[in-house]
């Protein structure tokens, strides 16, 4: 409900917007925009053609320059940077913090990194070198080393003296980390804690120890899933020994659940998530054009199989008509394992300790819906061309097309993340092809055996 209130007001302020740009007014474009958040005008600016993009983007409150670059895809943020010269990029990137500036960082020219890194002072860019280190997708590179820590022989009324004279606190700041001289983790003491206690209290008696820590080697995947199931606002990140490096907040979270979803949604098509939606014509042939070569070599290889049976094919008509059915039914099923495979694989409920239970599951499953479908089918077979031998053959390859979607759905997905692909992206095309293929086969193989002796 809450996403699709989120669809109707983005379609809604694209629809006021184009009206203002249409009309040539750019006093209300800019009122609309500058009342926005920056992952909004973000949303916009994806939502709009290159022309109008950089009229729009022209209005955007240069205070907000950086947010909005953070929030946008690769290909976009790529024509808005070219739009920008060096000092616009310094200072739009000077107003980020670590964690949202390591993200943008790489996509600037280096003549502005080189000018930006002058411009920082040394524990910043200290930071931001930090980040930097850590793989893409990774805790280390989610996480902002600005944390607020104390040290547990202190007491409340001096860690307030120290928070009101450093004046500011980070976003999303819930609670304080507690570090010895060795800056290794030992808790955590919540905001709430600190302003109900007596002035006097020892911060070592507020301690929560039982904090769960996150790697900061861990993926991106890790992170999210360890942010749902704990319900956390923040979380601290350390290394091997325990040190505290920095820490990820919810914002971040949030972002990378949706770059999953949207990898998912899009990868299954062989489409990227970061692919500007009015790229340019050459570049979106490009990106589109692997894919469907692939689904063209695996279209040939279900012809050729049906190309041994044209002999059976010419004398039963029938099967012409039929044969879309066993595809097209057993592709569905296939997708069907294959979605839950893949959110399984990535929210890390699926894995070699529990494949071959999930797999005698969804035989079962496939076993039970190839005869309700099968029998379906063969009824109206039955009816339409008057065949009890056609109606049996047909039942038949459904059933053993579904048993096929069923082991191609579980199998191949735990096989392609072995092998590092990734079965959110190549695992429709391989599914699919795999039930074309025995669908065809099974379906023509038993017209020919029944059918024609």
């Amino acid at each position: 409900m809450a996403e699709a209130v989120r669809h109707d007001k983005t379609a809604r302020q694209l629809r006021l917007l184009s009206d203002a740009l249409d009309s040539g007014r750019l006093g209300p474009v800019r009122r609309l925009v500058n009342t926005l958040a920056p992952a909004e005008i973000g949303n916009l600016l994806e939502s709009l053609p290159p022309d109008k993009r950089m009229v729009v983007w022209g209005l955007v409150d240069p205070e907000d320059d950086g947010e909005v670059l953070v929030h946008v895809g690769d290909e976009v943020r790529e024509s808005l940077i070219a739009d920008m010269d060096q000092d616009e990029l310094v200072a739009a990137a000077s107003d980020l913090d670590i964690d949202d500036l390591a993200d943008l960082v790489e996509d600037l020219p280096d003549a502005v990194i080189d000018e930006l890194l002058r411009s920082m002072d040394r524990d910043n860019r200290e930071r931001l070198e930090q980040v930097l280190s850590y793989p893409e997708d990774t805790a280390g590179r989610l996480m902002n080393p600005d944390v607020v820590t104390v040290r547990a022989d202190t007491t409340v009324d001096v860690v307030l003296r120290f928070l009101r004279l450093r004046g500011e606190l980070p976003e999303h700041t819930d609670h304080l980390y507690v570090v010895n001289r060795r800056h290794q983790l030992i808790g955590w003491v919540s905001l709430q804690d600190l302003v109900t206690r007596e002035p006097g209290t020892q911060i070592n008696q507020l301690i929560d120890d039982e904090l769960e820590s996150l790697h900061v080697d861990a993926s991106a995947e890790e992170v999210a899933r360890q942010f749902s199931d704990n319900d956390w606002v923040s979380a601290p990140v350390v290394d091997d020994g325990n040190v505290l490096l920095g820490r990820i907040t919810v914002d971040d979270v949030v972002d990378v659940i949706r770059e999953q979803a949207e990898h998912q949604a899009l990868g299954a098509a062989g489409l990227d998530e970061d692919e500007d939606l009015f790229s340019p014509i050459r570049r979106a042939v490009r990106g589109r054009v692997v894919w469907l070569g692939i689904n063209l070599l695996t279209a040939f290889l279900a012809a050729g199989v049906i190309g041994q049976f044209d002999a059976t094919i010419e004398q039963i008509v029938a099967l012409a008509v039929l044969m879309p059915i066993v595809a097209g039914i057993g592709g569905n099923a296939a997708v069907q394992v294959l979605t839950l495979m893949v959110r399984g694989i990535a929210l890390g409920q699926v894995g070699a300790s529990n494949a071959s239970i999930l797999l005698w599951k969804e035989l079962r499953v496939a076993l039970i819906n190839g005869l309700l479908i099968g029998g379906l089918v063969g009824v109206v077979a039955l009816v339409w061309f008057g065949s009890w031998a056609l109606s049996l053959v047909i039942a038949a390859a459904l059933v053993i097309n579904f048993c096929s979607a069923a082991l191609a759905g579980v199998l191949l997905p735990l096989l392609l993340k072995r092998m590092h692909v990734d079965p959110a992206v190549a695992g429709t095309v391989v599914v699919t092809a795999v039930t074309d293929v025995i669908g065809f086969f099974s379906f023509l193989g038993l017209a020919t055996v029944i059918l024609l002796q």
